[in-house]
């Protein structure tokens, strides 16, 4: 579609995504200079709608941005009260004391939120400022003026299913701006575009991930903890994946029930969902959650890779935020907080930037701080942690990890910095390598299957537009990936799109699109690269109400 004549708009910042970073950037460009003209693009139907997060938020950076956020009303209403950790095995716990544990994993000061409600009142925030903010505008091409980046392309609707243009076709328009800030989040598929084109990845580590399943749960008033916070490790993953829980008991009698599996296990035969519904039947979590009801169901990828996967984040015209680079701080399941003060600094570089007559250049100062600064410091101290959790295993790991970060609060660490190696995709291992897994039907009280806990997430694709999950090569999940590997896709996905289904006596690979949350992992995980998640038209996919 790249020769279609299209209506431009023009702007000195062009924002993609109304997350914790895009908003922070949008906040920050207008607190510094009333005056800049600035955009934000997003793809969901409204601000929130695609925000999946755990979430505990360290308030440092909105401490950054709107230091009275309080006297704002921003919905920040749970201060964590209790930390817990245990160790899970099948039939019970083990609690971890506090003490041995390093200060930055400390949750005293920080809160328990719905980052999508956080992200509604920092939309609020801007557009008082004088921000304009497009929900439901899906971002879907770049623009280019000769090797710099100078805008996208934006809310392209009504395309025939085959991608062809229709009669009623809308091509979108172009928004173009001095700088464009991506703030996609996880892999998102303009900044996999840039890191491709640019070659931003080379020299660094490639970059981890984590599939996050979160559960939003209405429990008995007389087993609700406000302010609590527990995590755990151990059962059901033990040795086939890294990986754990978290339960964070929030206001009115709800409780956040989530489950990471990292996405570097070697056995196609896991099934992360299905972990996920098994550890609900944990003594420990069935007894809080029996006589309760789950409200809300979605999942999203976690960047794990940390500060040595980070890639170069500036190119010409352009600039990554949050988590299009990676800033998760892995042991304290944290990234809110380095994705608003990402914001902040790429706002800052622009601003000097147009202040001194520049357009289009590489905001290399943005980069600096970001690696030097706040970030790079609080992503440094934990850089081994998750290298060593693949490397070792989840006791030797804690134990080593533990120390590390206990010698990295005083500057050096025993490890050096430690490398992943390869890519999560490349870690699946021929399925002959591996036992089948057996997993526990769902009950329907504590456990759930794919399809209805997936209506739960309210989520909605327009059935008549292209599929937004592209095959390269569509002979590749029989030829290859079923043989070799028993097709993951079946069972990775947390949302059913994927399936293997006889038809006239032969198999065949349906892509069920509508039913797809947005969580990236099959883009990342396929063993054979060969999806590629690309938007579908803006205010598809999930519609979160408070997560």
């Amino acid at each position: 579609m790249a020769d279609i004549e299209r209506e431009t708009m023009e702007y000195d910042v062009v924002i993609v995504g109304a997350g914790p970073a895009g908003l922070s950037a949008a906040i920050k460009l207008k607190q510094l200079d009333a005056d800049l003209e600035v955009v934000v693009l997003e793809k969901g139907s409204e601000v929130g709608a695609h925000i999946l997060s755990g979430a505990v938020l360290d308030p440092c950076g909105l401490d950054a941005l709107i230091p009275d956020w309080k006297a704002k009303g921003a919905p920040l209403n749970t201060p964590v009260k209790h930390d817990n950790f245990y160790m899970m095995g099948e039939a019970g716990q083990v609690r971890i004391p506090n003490f041995p544990m390093p200060p930055l994993m400390n949750n005293h000061g920080n809160y328990i939120v719905s980052m999508g409600n956080v992200c509604r009142w920092m939309a609020e925030q801007a557009e008082e400022l004088g921000v304009e903010i497009f929900p439901g505008m899906a971002c879907s091409e770049l623009v280019f003026d000769g090797d710099r980046v100078k805008g996208v392309v934006a809310g392209v609707f009504g395309l025939e299913a085959d991608g062809s243009i229709g009669e009623n076709t809308e091509p979108g328009m172009e928004l173009h701006g001095k700088y464009v800030f991506l703030s996609e989040g996880v892999r998102g598929s303009l900044s996999k575009e840039v890191i491709a084109k640019y070659d931003l990845a080379q020299g660094h580590e490639p970059q981890k991930f984590g599939l996050g399943m979160k559960e939003i749960w209405e429990i008995d008033p007389a087993k609700h903890k406000e302010g609590t916070v527990t995590h755990t490790m151990g059962w059901p993953l033990g040795g086939n994946a890294g990986g754990g829980s978290f339960i964070y008991h929030l206001e009115n009698n709800q409780v956040y029930v989530g489950f990471v599996v990292h996405l570097n296990y070697k056995n196609p035969h896991l099934f992360p969902y299905m972990e996920f519904q098994r550890f609900k039947h944990h003594p420990m979590v069935a007894e809080l959650l029996e006589g309760g009801k789950r409200v809300a169901y979605g999942a999203r990828a976690i960047s794990e890779g940390g500060f040595q996967s980070m890639p170069k984040m500036v190119a010409p015209g352009v600039a990554l935020l949050g988590c299009s680079v990676g800033m998760v701080n892995v042991p304290r399941i944290k990234g809110n907080h380095n994705a608003m003060l990402s914001g902040i600094a790429a706002a800052e570089a622009a601003n000097a930037a147009i202040k001194a007559g520049r357009m289009g250049d590489e905001l290399t100062d943005y980069e600096t701080e970001v690696r030097t600064g706040a970030i790079g410091k609080d992503l440094k101290k934990v850089r081994n942690v998750k290298p060593m959790w693949s490397k070792w295993g989840l006791v030797p790991s804690l134990i080593a990890g533990g120390l590390d970060m206990w010698t990295n609060t005083f500057g050096f660490s025993l490890f050096g910095t430690m490398k992943h190696g390869k890519n999560d995709a490349e870690a699946t291992e021929p399925a002959d390598k591996h036992k089948p897994i057996d997993y526990p039907k769902p009950d329907g009280k504590l456990s759930f299957d794919r399809l209805t806990n997936v209506s739960f997430s309210m989520t909605n694709h327009e059935e008549s537009q292209p599929a937004h999950l592209h095959l390269k090569d569509p002979s590749v999940p029989l030829s290859v990936n079923l043989p070799k590997y028993a097709e993951p896709a079946q069972r990775y996905c947390p949302a059913g799109v994927y399936e293997i289904v006889e038809k006239d006596g032969k198999e065949e690979f349906v892509i069920n699109f509508q039913n797809c949350v947005h969580c990236k992992t099959c883009d990342i995980k396929d063993p054979s690269q060969n999806i590629n998640w690309v938007t579908p038209q803006g205010g598809d996919g999930p519609n979160y109400p408070n997560m």
